[in-house]
């Protein structure tokens, strides 16, 4: 058979769905929609098969051997599940924070009750399945609405949005495609719980200021809503929309194939066939010949053997190494080579094994991340407005990833300390630059109170010190008031 069969191509990134409606009304809003499922029909079925190759359906599971097909091993090497699973976990495998972008004790609370709100919603972990569709598909898409049981003041664990994380074989956003490109509307595709055969689907629309309800081509459902935005939002890995396996699906396949042919190999050289020369045996004496292990033949030329023909395992490893680290390389992932030098320092091995390469692609990755939090956050914001009356502005807000804050904790605390000790650079300045906090301001402000408390308890300590003192008949003079040294008899004599 010919393997080539067996190399997957053709994906290259997500379509952009757009239209050339500058606003979506109840009288356009069906047209828009049939205008761009086409190429939403098209991602799905892209995404589908990426979603498939990250479970294990891959290719090679469909390979046929036409010449001894009774061996044919068919071994997914699930690389695409190892580079989605690095990549999330270096994204955001650390919770994200929300910090205040300048010196204001105003927001301190606030920003502390938004990100006490996010881990009641269960954030980082929404944020783990968002990361997994976005490098699986090279997007994914969030919906955030209010909560209908939030109580302002309550501590019950409730947030007063909902965060839901969609599939996106089910959810699209729309632009409106001019130089601006701005969203116009996001989509919700569920079933109608009206039919029970689940064929039927609803299209659930929301732009800026409504929601429309879709069935077939009927507008079922107008309703205006306060979110001032569409809280459907779209989280692309890149602009192309490029999932992090996608580029380097033909390497994983070629990886099949070379791991599947190499254990065929290994068996029909265990199992190789025997020839026989000059000599002639019925399937009866074959079946005592393989119970006996011996065989009996006659002729000077008559000859029995068997048809090797032994892979060259060194080759074939030698390829394995080479595909492996051209997809590490390619995707920006670390290497697993090591090293066996001791004088190695910690940045001479982040360099060598890839680590700096990993993490270039994530500040990429957090770039196009943080657009999107930006609009996802500006809903939330909304919402907590409206149902906390919480006044936080998204230019109050900043967005910090914290999966690198520990690492080199000895040189950065070496720089906070020279900061702080150089008496020139503001304190809040050296926690800010120094790298060691996720939220440097309230690092900050926890640091200067506990500051401001142990002054105030060395003071006490003075005080009491010099009470005692005074009581043991020490004299009421303030200890720390330096006293002259000849007194003033000594000056008395001098005159």
């Amino acid at each position: 058979m010919d393997n080539s069969s067996l190399i997957s191509s053709g994906y290259f990134g997500r379509r952009i769905l757009t239209t050339t409606y500058g606003e979506i009304t109840k009288e356009n809003v069906v047209r828009v929609l049939e205008d761009v499922l086409p190429d939403f029909e098209f991602n799905q079925a892209q995404i589908r098969y990426l979603h498939a190759v990250l479970r294990g359906e891959q290719a090679i599971l469909n390979k046929k051997k036409v010449v001894r097909p009774e061996i044919n091993f068919k071994i997914p090497v699930n690389r695409a599940n190892e580079i989605v699973s690095f990549k999330s976990g270096y994204l955001v495998g650390e919770p994200l924070q929300y910090v205040i972008r300048e010196e204001s004790n105003e927001f301190v609370d606030a920003v502390h009750r938004l990100n006490t709100y996010m881990l009641f919603e269960k954030k980082p972990r929404k944020d783990m399945q968002l990361a997994k569709w976005l490098y699986t598909c090279g997007t994914s898409f969030r919906m955030v609405l209010p909560n209908p049981r939030f109580v302002s003041g309550n501590e019950m664990g409730e947030a007063p949005f909902r965060i839901f994380t969609l599939n996106p074989m089910t959810a699209f956003v729309v632009y409106n495609g001019n130089i601006f490109d701005e969203p116009v509307m996001g989509v919700s595709i569920t079933s109608d719980p009206a039919d029970e055969t689940g064929i039927t689907l609803l299209y659930n629309i929301y732009t800026r200021d409504m929601f429309f309800k879709v069935r077939g081509k009927e507008v079922i459902e107008a309703t205006p809503h306060i979110l001032d935005g569409i809280p459907i939002v779209e989280y692309p890995a890149n602009d192309e929309r490029l999932g992090a396996f996608e580029i380097v699906l033909p390497l994983l396949d070629a990886m099949n194939v070379t791991a599947s042919g190499r254990l065929d190999g290994l068996e029909q050289f265990i199992n190789s066939l025997m020839k026989m020369k000059n000599a002639d045996i019925t399937s009866e004496d074959f079946e005592k010949l393989k119970d006996l292990g011996c065989i009996k033949i006659k002729g000077d030329n008559a000859d029995v053997e068997f048809m090797t023909q032994e892979l060259n395992q060194t080759q074939i490893q030698a390829l394995v190494d080479w595909e492996y680290d051209a997809i590490l390389t390619i995707v920006g992932m670390p290497n697993r080579n090591g090293g066996s030098s001791t004088s190695d320092t910690g940045a001479a091995v982040i360099m060598r094994d890839g680590w700096s390469d990993a993490e270039a692609r994530a500040k990429q990755d957090e770039a196009v991340f943080k657009d999107s939090e930006t609009s996802f956050l500006k809903i939330v914001l909304r919402i907590c407005q409206i149902l906390d009356n919480m006044k936080l502005n998204i230019s109050n807000l900043d967005t910090r990833f914290t999966r690198r804050n520990y690492e080199n904790i000895a040189q950065k605390s070496s720089v906070l300390v020279s900061l702080l000790q150089s008496g020139k650079v503001h304190p809040l300045l050296a926690f800010q630059y120094c790298g060691m906090f996720s939220d440097p301001n309230l690092a900050y402000e926890m640091s200067k109170q506990y500051s401001e408390e142990q002054e105030k308890k060395a003071q006490e300590l003075m005080e009491k010190q010099a009470e005692k003192k005074k009581d043991q008949g020490g004299g009421g003079e303030d200890p720390t008031e330096k006293k002259d040294g000849g007194g003033e008899d000594d000056s008395d004599g001098e005159s």
